[in-house]
């Protein structure tokens, strides 16, 4: 089974059970895989499908901080809730020692030197880590590497 038809199934579910903030989360998460295949103009494919989920876990992340600043602890617990159901459909994550060394060897794979060459080493990274790693940390990680 797919990762579409996975997503398409707990949809189903979420609705029988009448579990809300799976629903709505399904919802947008199946509205933004629509968009993007209208603009690639083909079905996806299941690194295309995390890229999508990473991009909706990231506006949820952003929401959730927005909605912190504005006291709003009732839109922070909604965002959460879709955040975790978001979260789910993601590989396991890597540890903080199994991810300095796969950007130790894009490091050394790109060539990268200096910080000039944060974009290579983040662009390969990002693509070998595809979903299995936050963009942030991945980030901090390869400055650190790169210019201390």
């Amino acid at each position: 089974m797919s990762l579409q038809e996975t997503i398409h199934a707990a949809l189903k579910g979420a609705m029988r059970s009448k579990d809300e903030a799976a629903i709505t989360s399904l919802r947008l998460l199946l509205t933004a895989m629509k968009v993007r295949e209208k603009e690639i103009c083909r079905s996806l494919r299941d690194e295309e499908i995390l890229a999508v989920i990473s991009s909706q876990i990231k506006l949820r992340r952003e929401a959730i901080e927005q909605f912190r600043k504005g006291g709003r602890d009732d839109l922070v617990r909604a965002e959460e809730n879709e955040l975790r159901v978001l979260q789910s459909y993601l590989p396991a994550q890597l540890s903080g020692e199994d991810l300095a060394k796969v950007i130790d060897g894009v490091i050394a794979e790109v060539g990268a030197v200096s910080a000039k060459d944060m974009g290579k080493v983040m662009k390969a990274a990002m693509a070998k880590l595809a979903g299995r790693a936050d963009g942030r940390t991945v980030n901090a990680l390869v400055k650190a590497k790169l210019v201390g």
